[in-house]
């Protein structure tokens, strides 16, 4: 067993995977255009979950959760990207938003905190 396929049985953290994923970003690009490329992926991306989504609800398709599964890996990939490329540790992106969503909802989600919601103070 390689070190590499070693860390990837044990659970990961955010700016271990960031580290990792830019193993496979393309470095020979310039910085505009690589980030041009992982904002693209982000939304292509997500366009291909909610196809296969769409496809479930309204086509009549098996929902797929392998195929699912690699999607969001690959949002998760770009994510990455695009993280490094503004120089902001993945792990504090998802903390802060799990800070913003604690003050949005303390008690959990509920619908008239989501109706009534105060936008600006985010």
């Amino acid at each position: 067993m390689t070190s590499e396929s070693m860390e990837l049985t044990k659970a990961l953290t955010f700016t271990e995977y960031q580290h990792l994923a830019q193993r496979t970003a393309n470095h020979v690009l310039n910085e505009k255009t690589r980030l041009a490329a992982a904002g693209l992926g982000v939304a292509g991306e997500a366009g291909e979950i909610a196809d296969h989504i769409k496809k479930f609800i309204a086509h009549g398709h098996e929902l797929d959760h392998e195929k699912l599964s690699k999607e969001i890996g690959d949002v998760l990939w770009y994510l990455a990207e695009l993280s490094t490329l503004l120089k902001i540790d993945l792990a504090a992106i998802a903390m802060r938003n799990i800070e913003k969503l604690k003050k949005r909802y303390p008690e959990g989600f509920s619908e008239k905190r989501s109706i009534n919601r105060n936008e600006e103070e985010e």
